[in-house]
């Protein structure tokens, strides 16, 4: 597997991870719909958290929440969509990011709420 490969993989566990220790609960993991993933699935309280995980090993080109893109936003609104309407749920959806930079120095982990209204 590619560096960054392992390296976005270990970021998802370390996204599961913190937000479980926030209290939320993980309703799916790498959901996919037609040609859309979305990383995280979680809730918390009566709101479904759609969170898309981004993890660079360094913030010199950018954070790593700089990196959503707004095609890779459509595509993520498409497939929450998919699974509201296939669980039948009637519930609030917020949009999340959780950056993480992870290298020799150490990791840190930034929860953005609401991220697409810094869009």
């Amino acid at each position: 597997m590619a560096e960054h490969n392992t390296l976005g993989k270990k970021g998802e566990k370390l996204a599961v991870d913190f937000l479980l220790h926030k209290g939320y609960e993980i309703l799916e993991k790498n959901y996919r719909y037609l040609k859309s993933e979305i990383d995280i699935i979680a809730r918390t309280k009566d709101v479904i958290v759609v969170v898309e995980v981004k993890t660079r090993s360094t913030a010199d080109f950018g954070d790593p929440q700089e990196f959503v893109k707004p095609k890779q936003i459509q595509s993520m609104v498409k497939a929450i969509d998919h699974y509201i309407t296939d669980n039948d749920l009637d519930v609030e959806v917020r949009f999340d990011i959780v950056a993480i930079i992870e290298n020799k120095r150490g990791t840190t982990i930034e929860h953005l709420e609401d991220a697409l209204y810094h869009f």
